[in-house]
């Protein structure tokens, strides 16, 4: 009886765990990084696109 009694509150115990807010919060961190990865991705893109068209005018007005 004893046994079949732990055995329940181990159970009670995981189905707690199992609404903590923990693993939540850890998919949100990951969703922000991914999403900061790519702005900063997207604004060095633009940034170099824009630098490189710059270089050729300047190349082209010194030639």
């Amino acid at each position: 009886m004893l046994t079949f009694l732990s055995y329940v509150q181990t159970f009670l115990s995981h189905i707690k765990r199992e609404n903590d807010d923990r693993g939540a919060t850890a998919v949100e961190y990951g969703l922000m990084v991914a999403l900061i990865a790519i702005v900063i991705i997207a604004g060095v893109t633009l940034v170099g696109t824009n630098l490189l068209a710059l270089f050729n005018q300047i190349a082209g007005e010194l030639g």
